[in-house]
């Protein structure tokens, strides 16, 4: 009786350290094997979907008759150069080295250039400088100091 009490647990060990060994080995796999395994992954074709601009382009699979695709694409293709004077710089933030501009309620870096609603329409914006209390912006050539107003 006492043998076969032991036959259990003595194979359980067995069985264990088997499937130890195997985890193990898979765990060691050489750095060739890894990296063309990561290879394969990265190769993989990324989904990129570009709105139609014209029917021949492509349409709404549920709504193959509308032409909301193509009149929307019409009107954001192209910012227009607009007036300026409709920017309002509302704060400026951060060390001199690196501050932050908001500009009409879009966060601006030396640099940056964003599309910005105006009574006008959408204008490129980009911003150029950023002092203690003012920004200098650009839009098509052409350039504005945006001073801050305290409310």
């Amino acid at each position: 009786m006492k043998r076969r009490s032991l036959f259990v647990p003595l194979a359980f060990a067995i069985g264990c350290s088997a499937v130890l060994v195997t985890a193990m080995s898979a765990v060691a796999a050489s750095p060739a094997q890894t990296t063309a395994k990561t290879a394969k992954k990265e190769a993989a074709p990324r989904s990129v979907f570009v709105n139609p601009s014209s029917p021949k382009e492509g349409r709404d699979p549920f709504f193959p008759t509308s032409t909301r695709p193509y009149e929307n694409a019409q009107v954001n293709q192209q910012p227009h150069i607009g007036d300026l004077s409709s920017l309002v710089l509302k704060g400026v933030s951060g060390p001199a080295g690196s501050r932050l501009a908001i500009i009409n309620n879009h966060t601006f870096g030396v640099g940056d250039e964003q599309d910005l609603v105006t009574p006008q329409g959408r204008i490129r914006v980009r911003c150029i400088e950023i002092k203690d209390d003012s920004v200098v912006v650009e839009s098509g050539g052409q350039r504005q100091e945006l001073k801050y107003a305290n409310p």
